[in-house]
């Protein structure tokens, strides 16, 4: 009997879990991948694409590929999932599915502060990051302010990587000198969840390069016309050029089909990605999954590639009898572009109790090195 397995969203956790599954399922069974995009873009070159080190056609590609690997695309908005029944409406279609993975992401509401949107640029989306890019063009002196506008954010090391980045920039376009900058974060330090060790390296990697850090500074609105930011501490400041990280919350789609707890994400097993509903699984940002230490487990790719696997692996094997059963153990790594061509890298078991067990290494060409082939085979790999 033909089975059809269902994976809502072509990011990095959706194409892998929809590539492994054509891998491991039988001809006869069907894999279909849907996302509103026509392109499938790899989000860390985003920072390379904010300092002109990429162009966007560097780093997406059609999801039409799929095709040839196998997997039906379905170009179209996910306007409502029956999670009970397994159903999907596309566009006003139905699709029915024996497995359905939802893979749809963090949305990004930069509308929730008053005035972020209008007075500031956002490098975490592909038409931000080229808006930064023209930006730092043009950029002649004056004051830049980098922001998190939530504690909770995916990619937790992105902003300051975009910092250094940036810093590197305007030193190469000889106006570092006339240029100050300052990081204001709303969570109470870099990487939190990582640990105390992690994030003051990745604080000292800030400030040795001159770069105010300023924790524990949650915005309350932009006065985009003044260009001034005002926090809840009652903090102020004035900006020249503003960048920020939006804040985060999961799909209406996805809230209205009741999958969300009180704070807006899917809880799932976090060994089996398994939602409440039987045949229903969530992997990548969309999910929360607690830690120990009372925080949840980062939105970060590499935890959205694992879980992936592990949840394409076990619709395999519960389908087909075939391999063994897997668990996701939050075992996962980033690199830390810190510019001048260089990186360092983060890796350790985020699963360990009381509190995840995380080593970094510092910058060195050798790790940038690494980001620069793990993009390429990505590419590759995938399409």
């Amino acid at each position: 009997m033909a089975r059809t397995a269902l994976v809502l969203g072509a990011g990095l956790g959706g194409l892998v879990a929809a590539e492994t599954l054509r891998k491991l399922l039988p001809a006869t069974d069907r894999v279909i991948a849907v996302d509103r995009a026509a392109e499938h873009y790899f989000p860390p070159s985003l920072l390379w694409l904010m300092v002109g080190r990429r162009t966007p056609a560097d780093f997406t590609r059609p999801l039409a590929r799929l095709a040839g690997r196998g997997v039906t695309f379905r170009q179209g908005s996910v306007t409502r999932i029956d999670a009970q029944g397994r159903r999907v409406d596309i566009d006003g279609q139905t699709l029915s599915a024996d497995a359905l993975v939802v893979a749809l992401g963090a949305e990004y509401a930069p509308e929730a502060i008053p005035g972020l949107k209008e007075g500031g640029l956002d490098f975490y989306t592909l038409d931000g990051a080229a808006a930064v890019r023209d930006a730092l063009a043009g950029f002649a002196g004056g004051r830049i302010v980098f922001l998190t506008a939530a504690p909770m954010y995916k990619c937790p090391a992105a902003p300051y990587e975009a910092a250094l980045l940036v810093e590197d920039f305007l030193r190469r376009r000889g106006i570092r000198n006339s240029t100050t900058l300052e990081f204001f974060a709303a969570e109470p330090q870099p990487m939190s969840v990582a640990g105390p060790a992690v994030g003051a390296a990745v604080r000292g990697m800030i400030e040795a390069r001159g770069i105010a850090y300023r924790p524990e500074h949650q915005v309350k609105a932009v006065d985009a016309a003044a260009h001034r930011i005002e926090f809840a501490n009652g903090a102020s400041t004035d900006y020249d050029l503003l960048l920020y990280v939006p804040p985060h919350r999961a799909p209406v789609v996805v809230r209205e089909a009741g999958l969300t707890n009180e704070a807006g994400w899917i809880p799932v097993d976090r060994h089996t990605l398994q939602t409440q509903f039987e045949g229903v699984f969530a992997i990548g940002d969309i999910t929360t999954i607690p830690l120990k230490m009372g925080r949840p487990l980062p939105k970060a790719g590499v935890f959205a590639h694992g879980q992936a696997e592990t949840v394409a692996n076990n619709i395999a094997h519960a389908w087909t009898g075939k391999g063994a059963p897997r668990r996701f153990d939050g075992h996962g790594m980033c690199f830390i572009e810190a510019g001048g061509g260089r990186a360092g890298i983060g890796k350790g078991d985020f699963y360990d109790e009381p509190t995840p067990r995380v080593d970094i290494r510092p910058p060195s060409l050798f790790w940038h090195a690494g980001k620069i082939l793990y993009e390429k085979y990505w590419l590759y790999r995938r399409f």
